[in-house]
């Protein structure tokens, strides 16, 4: 049996197990709900009627546990508690939470089974189950993987919906009146006489009636709230600079912190010196870290001059000590030995490559940063309350951050404090980026050991751009080698095969988990295109470990939508047809098709363009979104000029249009700096690029004038935050193709050509 249906195979029998009530969980212990975190530390007065929704005598105050990282998503899941519970939008407030095994994500879980987002099989559904069975048992609570919409869609709206069942059971038990007499508006049961009740005044009577499961939610006719542009619930903040993200928190009697890392991330520190930093002013002390060093001061400017004054003598990287050397062994694992998955695998790929004008052609692409505004920071306080050195029975560890993973966060913390995670209170603040970087706890981690050597005083961590820069969970580096056939204007066969180090190895192992299976990663965006290619298939290769690698937004889909598009284009160009004719012709799912139609009509496709002028177009289909990029641009005398940009995506329902767009635009964006200068790499073992200088953004200036479509297909509610990576890349390459003559297959595009 294949990897794949090992994996598949237990998966099953776990859900199996979990839904006839077998020894493995026992369905009792499924259905059984997760503790509601808000009944923890609850003030006098308040009231938990669900995880998602506190009333005291300030308001209502609306959890929304993703993290907000500026892609508004505190915005859009308040709305979905606000429609139901039926509170006026001015009146709330909003808040990320504690975190909670009640916060589980399990859309992110259901959504890495193995199986193409078109595919609706019994086996794909079966193991989606099996998986969100075994969500349900983990309670990992993330932000990640376009997942907090479609995983919140219902569960939030029922939590609304549920919490004013019980208000208004409560107002109809005070009134005497029938339940169904009465309406709501705006944080009011409104009784047929027109008297009305507060919600504040009825959720302590409230708080004793039994929550229905399943309590009816409205039509989306009635929504006020949802599929409009909302005011974002954090703008005025942010407007204003009240805003708190993690490196705004201060605490009395705060300690700033700064580390230095081996430049060679993951190598360890031999011995250090710190004579010079002990003598310098403000110092408290200089604490010795895995693999580094940190200066704990009385202010940040002062911890980072004395890190950098300490002498450090740094044992040599295990891995790979330069770019060509890691490039060359991603070469190497096209083998045997290093096979992965093959999740594609449709017709007799090698009959028809024989039979057919064969293409073959490798792409490369390069480790890439996260690059975050806000570098990594964190602050913890270690009460220190217990008796003794290390960690007591009465201690308690506050931790400050913006992490996109917090329970995650919290059991790291605990398990290095040593302290129960029930003791351990993280605090989710805003957070200037995240894309994947901040599912990670290495920064959390430091600030607890820091914690830890000053007992009883909060320290604040802080990393430098520098340190944020090279101490970075990259994304990996990949290498694809394709071979098609083209015939009678279209595709006939398609072999693609991609090589790179395993995320979700690399993840696991920094929480001591293993992976059971293949990595999909590896291929997601290469085998599950919704082409109707006769012969198709797909291989992943995976590269041992180089880096630690980690999430960045679109993961697979970042380099296989352009390893992917590039080579479609090119076969287009071999078959003598029209790139976008054929791939309308190639797709078999019909809001795929309407995205490339709409793109197609925006752009005004076929259009007669002038010499030295482009037009590139890309599709591809992730986290259950089709989208379609075209982009424009010009060869001048100063290189490629990015004129204008087409989007069309098909969200099922846009929850708020305006958002959607945002998303989809800044996803551009974020992928044409990556795509026109982004690379990572590497001399003795440490990353070259140490700030934005060497790690380029796209300017004002360079960008396109965007035009974004957004369609409503009415298929199931998706997100939008890395669906519109994916196309950036290959629709600008292509672009340059068409402008130029010139193609390109390896990233970034400015090692091959100039941008003015």
């Amino acid at each position: 049996m294949s990897k794949l249906g090992t994996l598949a195979r237990r998966t099953f029998l776990v859900a199996s197990a979990a839904v006839a009530g077998g020894a493995a969980f026992g369905f009792y212990k499924y259905r059984q709900p997760h503790p509601n975190p808000l009944s923890v530390g609850l003030a006098p007065g308040a009231v938990a009627l669900t995880p998602y929704v506190r009333i005291d005598a300030q308001g209502i105050t609306i959890i929304t546990p993703r993290a907000e990282m500026g892609q508004g998503i505190h915005t859009t899941l308040a709305a979905m508690v606000a429609e139901e519970l039926d509170v006026a939008w001015d009146s709330i407030r909003v808040e990320h939470g504690a975190p909670g095994a009640a916060y589980y994500n399990d859309a992110a879980i259901r959504d890495a089974a193995p199986f193409a987002g078109i595919d609706e099989g019994k086996a794909a559904n079966a193991v989606r189950g099996a998986m969100g069975v075994v969500s349900k048992f983990l309670g990992i609570q993330v932000t990640g993987g376009s997942s907090s919409v479609p995983d919140a869609f219902d569960k939030m709206r029922v939590a609304g919906a549920a919490a004013r069942f019980a208000l208004v059971a409560a107002a109809a038990a005070r009134l005497n009146v029938s339940a169904s007499r009465l309406r709501t508006a705006d944080g009011m049961v409104i009784a047929p006489d027109g008297r009305r009740i507060a919600y504040t005044d009825l959720a302590a009577a409230a708080a004793a009636i039994a929550l229905p499961a399943a309590p009816p939610l409205k039509p989306r006719a009635q929504w006020r709230y949802l599929g409009k542009s909302m005011p974002r619930v954090d703008m005025l903040a942010k407007c204003t600079g009240t805003a708190v993200f993690g490196i705004d928190v201060r605490c009395e009697d705060m300690l700033f912190a700064a580390v230095r890392m081996n430049p060679a991330i993951g190598a360890a520190l031999n011995h250090f010196d710190a004579t010079a930093a002990n003598a310098m002013r403000g110092v408290v002390a200089v604490v010795s870290l895995p693999g580094g060093v940190a200066v704990i001061a009385n202010n940040t400017w002062r911890a980072f001059q004395a890190v950098a004054a300490v002498k450090c003598d740094w044992a040599a990287p295990s891995h790979p000590a330069t770019s060509a050397a890691m490039m060359a062994a991603i070469a190497a694992s096209f083998d045997d030995q290093h096979h992965d998955s093959r999740l594609r695998d449709d017709g007799n790929v090698g009959a028809a490559l024989a039979a057919g004008t064969v293409l073959e052609a490798e792409y490369r692409v390069p480790f890439l940063a996260h690059a975050t505004m806000e570098p990594m920071n964190a602050v913890a306080w270690f009460n220190g309350k217990g008796e003794g050195e290390g960690a007591g029975a009465g201690d308690e560890l506050h931790i400050w951050s913006g992490v996109q993973a917090p329970t995650l966060a919290r059991d790291q913390a605990a398990a290095v404090s040593s302290i129960d995670p029930a003791r351990v209170h993280v605090h989710t603040t805003l957070m200037g980026g995240g894309f994947g970087r901040r599912a990670e706890s290495d920064f959390v981690v430091q600030a607890v050991r820091l914690a830890m050597a000053v007992k009883g005083r909060p320290v604040k961590l802080t990393w430098s751009r520098e340190e944020d820069m090279t101490q970075d969970m990259y994304r990996p580096a990949a290498i694809a080698r394709f071979r098609g056939a083209t015939a009678h204007g279209t595709v006939q066969a398609l072999d693609v095969r991609v090589a790179s180090p395993s995320v979700l190895e690399s993840q696991g192992g920094r929480i001591g988990a293993s992976l059971p299976g293949p990595d999909k990663l590896i291929v997601d965006g290469a085998y599950d295109q919704p082409y109707g290619i006769a012969h198709n298939r797909a291989t992943g290769y995976r590269t041992p470990a180089l880096l630690p690698v980690s999430s960045w937004r679109s993961v697979g889909n970042s380099y296989n939508g352009f390893f992917m598009e590039s080579f479609i284009d090119e076969l287009a160009a071999q078959a003598k047809a029209d790139p976008m004719a054929m791939r309308l012709a190639l797709l078999t799912h019909a809001p795929s098709r309407k995205v490339l139609e709409a793109v197609a009509a925006m752009s005004g496709w076929g259009r007669p363009m002038e010499k030295g002028r482009g037009r590139g177009v890309a599709f591809h289909y992730s986290f259950g979104v089709p989208t379609a990029h075209v982009l424009e641009v010009t060869m001048g005398k100063d290189g490629i000029t990015l004129e204008r940009a087409f989007i069309a995506a098909d969200v099922g329902t846009a929850l708020d249009p305006r958002n959607v767009e945002a998303q989809l635009q800044s996803a551009l964006i974020f992928a044409l700096s990556a795509a026109m200068f982004g690379q990572v790499t590497f001399a003795g073992g440490a990353a070259q690029q140490t700030n934005f200088h060497q790690y380029q953004a796209l300017r004002m200036a360079q960008s396109p004038q965007i035009t974004v479509r957004v369609l409503e297909g009415g298929g199931p509610i998706r997100g939008v935050g890395e669906t519109g990576v994916p196309p950036a890349a290959p629709a600008l390459a292509n672009a340059i193709f068409h402008a130029t003559g010139q193609r390109i297959r390896e990233l970034p595009l400015n090692k091959h050509i100039a941008f003015a």
